[in-house]
């Protein structure tokens, strides 16, 4: 859609950017909801166990076909080497931690050397799954959360529940066998699966109509001066540059929001993604929470809502295992897994690495802050119960705003590298280095000072 007025905007909005959108985004999912619709039937049948795990390996596979037709083969030699590990070790105390250099090493080489670095990056999302899968599953046979090392069909039913294959998001080995029970179908399954997809949906018309549009169209900030196009190049302000990058910040986050209420239909419509609490059913799974994001308390609270069960990969099987060499040691270790299980991208990289940094300082100072002001100020919001003297002051709230402010300023600086151009620099790494630097440098490197600025702030009051 190029530079209209803002009424001939509007006029061709449904037609030109929502209706093929919608389209698009159905016509290529709409298969993969048929088969993990089928899987879901077939485990209310009472089939065997190893049943049950073939099948889920044949609707895998093909998933995996449609998506990245002979492709699908380096996701499949991912698993077999994970699982060779798994039996050649099984007597091992400290698999995890091998499995875990083990499937980086594949991830490094196949990105390196294996194939060529735009169809490698179009399994990314899969090769992660596959790789948290095998890493959890090894630390759950150490701590003894796993009994013992998996049959063949039932580890790659496993890795192959086509809930998750594609789009994630991560499930533990125990969540899996739930699954496969075939709990009875419900109005509440049917109204999840319903409402995940809609937002699904509706992230995808915001990332690709709205959040590219939003300050020339739809808040007209500077009228018609930042119409796309000749006009638009020609605003050089910092102003301006800030609200770019908050368009481009904004299309990425749905983007990413449209991929985990996605993965919420899929895994929830194979059966997976609930709780129960004694005879209480509740499916219930959350990938994403927009609004933490959107209107974060904190980093902190960002890079949790970001995806859930990620974050909770990270905690339960690097975080907690780094931990012994110091909480900062620890979190710097869990970014850089983050990073390498992402692949070899700068700018993703260069972002996973400074959310490190920000994160932690920030996490710190405002635990010296709450002891110093004896106030509810810490980057996680206090229970109702805490021991803090002051609480819903005013002073109170404004310290609050103020780094929900800065918490905005990262996103927008730290999402500015995120846009579509980037998707076609992917085979020379130095053009997104490039980019990355250029984007960074054209804010003024704003958030790094500031991150530095609340270092220095926190030194001085400790």
């Amino acid at each position: 859609m190029g530079a209209f007025s803002r009424q001939r905007f509007f006029q061709e909005l449904t037609l030109g950017c929502l209706l093929p959108t919608a389209q698009q985004g159905l016509e290529q999912v709409w298969q993969l909801l048929v088969i993990c619709l089928l899987c879901r039937l077939l485990w209310m049948l009472g089939l065997p166990p190893f049943v049950k795990h073939l099948f889920t390996v044949a609707g895998g596979f093909y998933t995996l076909y449609l998506f990245f037709e002979l492709h699908m083969i380096w996701v499949v030699l991912l698993s077999l080497l994970c699982y060779l590990f798994l039996f050649l070790c099984r007597h091992s105390t400290i698999r995890g931690t091998f499995l875990s250099i083990t499937v980086l090493i594949y991830l490094l080489l196949g990105e390196l050397h294996m194939m060529d670095t735009t169809n490698w990056h179009k399994m990314r999302g899969s090769q992660m799954v596959v790789a948290m899968k095998a890493i959890s599953l090894a630390f759950d046979l150490d701590r003894g959360v796993v009994a013992s090392v998996p049959s063949p069909v039932e580890f790659m039913g496993y890795i192959y529940f086509v809930g998750t294959v594609i789009f994630g998001p991560w499930i533990s080995f125990n969540s899996y066998k739930e699954a496969l029970e075939g709990r009875k179908l419900s109005f509440s399954w049917l109204f999840k699966v319903s409402v995940s997809w809609v937002k699904s949906q509706v992230c995808l018309v915001i990332s690709n109509c709205v959040a590219p549009y939003l300050f020339p169209y739809f808040i007209p900030v500077y009228g018609d001066k930042l119409l796309r196009g000749k006009k638009r190049r020609k605003i050089r302000g910092t102003p301006a540059k800030w609200l770019l990058a908050y368009e481009n910040t904004m299309s990425f986050h749905f983007s990413n929001y449209f991929v985990g209420y996605l993965g919420e239909t899929t895994s929830t419509l194979a059966g997976a993604g609930f709780t129960e609490e004694k005879e209480n059913l509740k499916w219930d799974m959350t990938v994403s929470q927009p609004l933490n994001i959107e209107f974060p308390r904190s980093m902190v609270e960002v890079v949790t809502s970001w995806n859930l069960p990620m974050s909770r990969f990270l905690h339960t099987y690097v975080f907690k295992s780094a931990l012994k060499f110091g909480t900062f040691s620890a979190i710097m270790v869990t970014y850089t897994a983050s990073a390498l299980l992402h692949g070899l991208s700068f700018h993703l990289g260069a972002v996973l690495i400074s959310l490190g940094f920000i994160t932690y300082i920030e996490h710190v100072l405002r635990k010296r802050l709450a002891a110093l002001f004896n106030a509810c100020v810490l980057s996680k919001k206090c229970p109702p119960d805490c021991t803090h003297r002051n609480k819903g002051k005013l002073w109170v709230c404004v310290i609050n705003v103020a780094f929900s402010a800065l918490a905005i300023l990262h996103l927008t600086y730290l999402g500015s590298v995120f846009n579509s151009s980037v998707d076609y620099m992917e085979e020379e790494e130095d053009d997104v280095t490039h980019h990355t630097i250029q984007k960074w440098s054209e804010l003024s490197w704003t958030s790094h000072w500031v991150t530095f600025g609340c270092w220095t702030l926190y030194r001085l009051v400790l």
